[in-house]
């Protein structure tokens, strides 16, 4: 189906007024919330898809980092934002999923108050440790996790952030005991991390790899259940040390439930054009990145499932950010 015919679809439903409305929809800027802090992936992503998303639109896509609580206050700014398309949300496994367990009182209810828009892409987090470590492997880091039951130390962009989820995936399935240290952002963790006042993290690719790069931090592996062609030297937690094991970040964009049809069709048709793009899709993968066009549709079930699947893991694990 086009995107002609998705539009066509959805305002079938809508009253006059509201088509009207609609047709001239977007006259004015629209605010893509990012509830992290600059520097981290779901920040990347968002700025990557704004610049995509307003040459399209003809009206800019302004950027606005609300962060604190784990991604809650920002992701309950949209939630409360009138459903008219100009607040969205850059979400991510997070946010629209993790919170759930992770904050008894959240705000908000990623199913009840987001429509879901877009997915963007998912991201491999990589396990990143001080170079200064004697660390070169991920079995050698087990190994020795195992033999000091505690002693070492992982960063975090906060609690509910990606890399916590993943690194509480990661010791589920390792059975290791390490002390969390969370941070307002991935940047500051990892400013830690390269200063050596905190051992390891798991952090998005495109955050970590520059890092890698330079050599101020070292890759062991990778949390994707098979390596990735745009980082093939770095295995996978997987074929190490947890067979099996699978915790891959998704980031996608979502509007406050009730947006319109027609609306969602736009935004959904705009952004799944953008990462059929070559150039985009390369640029995405440079960093890590795989790109996943998808239907509002299939991200919403996409969502539906992850807040199950992590649920169960955060309640096992009894972790809670308050």
């Amino acid at each position: 189906m086009n995107r002609r015919t998705l539009l066509a679809a959805g305002a079938a439903t809508l009253t006059p007024f509201a088509l009207r409305a609609q047709e001239s929809w977007p006259n004015r800027p629209i605010r893509l919330i990012v509830p992290f802090p600059p520097g981290a992936a779901n920040d990347t992503l968002g700025r990557a898809m704004a610049d995509q998303l307003a040459p399209k639109l003809g009206q800019p896509v302004v950027v606005e980092n609300r962060a604190g609580a784990g991604g809650a206050i920002g992701s309950e700014q949209v939630a409360r934002a009138p459903a008219d398309g100009y607040t969205l949300l850059l979400g991510h496994i997070g946010t629209l999923a993790v919170n759930v367990a992770m904050y008894p009182r959240l705000p908000y209810n990623p199913v009840r108050d987001f429509a879901p828009v877009a997915m963007i892409a998912t991201t491999p987090n990589v396990l990143v440790v001080n170079p200064q470590l004697p660390f070169r492997d991920m079995q050698s880091f087990v190994a020795y996790a195992k033999a000091n039951p505690g002693k070492l130390r992982y960063g975090t962009a906060g609690n509910g952030s990606a890399g916590h989820t993943v690194m509480l995936a990661f010791l589920h399935a390792t059975g290791l005991n390490l002390e969390h240290v969370p941070y307002r952002g991935l940047a500051p963790a990892l400013n830690d991390l390269v200063a050596g006042h905190v051992d390891v993290t798991w952090g998005g690719a495109p955050t970590v790899m520059p890092l890698v790069r330079e050599n101020r931090l070292r890759a062991l592996g990778l949390s994707s259940p098979q390596r990735v062609a745009s980082l093939p030297g770095i295995p996978t937690a997987a074929e190490t040390v947890a067979p099996g094991f699978d915790a891959v970040p998704w980031y996608g964009i979502a509007a406050p439930a009730g947006t319109p049809a027609p609306i969602i069709a736009r935004l959904n048709a705009e952004i799944n054009a953008s990462l059929n793009s070559p150039a985009v899709a390369e640029r995405l993968r440079q960093d890590g990145a795989e790109p996943a066009p998808t239907t509002p549709e299939a991200f919403g079930r996409l969502i539906q499932s992850e807040v199950t699947r992590w649920g169960e893991l955060i309640r096992a694990a009894g972790v809670t950010a308050n």
